[in-house]
């Protein structure tokens, strides 16, 4: 199975952007996610407002041949103004990012898909796509959901499966396979323990700061694999601890060579 493979910045949210490039590069990777804004307290967000790191993006971009694979993510809330967020479209055309991350945090659903459509309107003018991703603890908790508010949002804008939040909203490998190929542009992938129940912190934490590389958990990636159209691009998020004395390459070098292990059993 032949898929491109990128690497999202919450993987290794302490690089910056050219720093990321470059580790990826180095890792094997085909691309990488950058997280244009910040999106907790306590992780920093990288806007690239200064043209030196921008320019420092841009080339190593250049240098390694890697490619944006996305930019994440834009807060879709009450209090949203698309008008705010241009310029980190713009900064997304400027590295020829090939999609934008939106995430729902409103529960006002029809408010909610008719600001995904004027982003996902914006978001094409700029060669990007925009994709709704959804999270158990957010308005927009599991997949039918997904689907129902980026299906009223009208054609251009996907869905983001993150195996994670996918396991853990408790959606179907059914309901998946039953998605148009095309709502689905890329995925994202890891690995975790699998419990009956969890708590909104158990969710958060893990998906934060404790994920694990394919092939080290419990959740059923094969089928998820195998309901996913063939061959879409798959993003490694994966946040956790270095072991021992190893560095941010040796990590992701560590994440890749679990991916493709996990794609080649399946």
């Amino acid at each position: 199975m032949s898929r491109k493979l990128s690497v999202a910045h919450l993987t290794a949210i302490d690089l910056a952007p050219a720093a990321l490039i470059r580790a990826a590069a180095e890792a094997g990777f085909d691309g990488v996610g950058l997280r244009l804004m910040q999106v907790t307290p306590d992780s920093p967000g990288y806007p690239l407002s200064d043209r030196t790191e921008l320019r420092e993006t841009r080339s190593a971009l250049r240098d390694t041949g890697i490619e944006v694979a996305d930019i994440e993510f834009l807060r879709l809330t009450p209090e949203f103004r698309l008008a705010e967020v241009l310029p980190t479209l713009d900064t997304g055309a400027e590295l020829a990012a090939r999609h934008v991350i939106a995430a729902p945090y409103d529960s006002d659903l029809s408010r909610l898909a008719g600001r995904l459509a004027a982003l996902a309107e914006a978001a094409d003018d700029r060669g990007l796509r925009a994709v709704l991703e959804f999270f158990p603890w957010t308005p927009v908790p599991d997949l039918a959901t997904c689907r129902q508010v980026v299906e009223a949002a009208g054609p251009l804008p996907g869905i983001l499966v993150d195996s994670l939040h996918f396991d853990r909203s408790g959606s179907k490998i059914a309901q998946l396979a039953a998605l148009p190929a095309d709502r689905l542009p890329f995925a994202h992938l890891c690995d975790a323990p699998v419990r009956p129940a969890y708590s909104t912190k158990d969710l958060l934490e893990t998906a934060r700061r404790e994920r694990l590389p394919p092939g080290e958990g419990e959740i059923d990636l094969t089928n998820l694999l195998r309901s996913l159209p063939r061959d879409i691009p798959l993003g490694l998020e994966i946040p956790g601890p270095l072991r021992g004395d190893e560095t941010h390459r040796d990590r992701l070098r560590r994440i890749h060579g679990a991916a493709q292990a996990t794609l080649d059993r399946v």
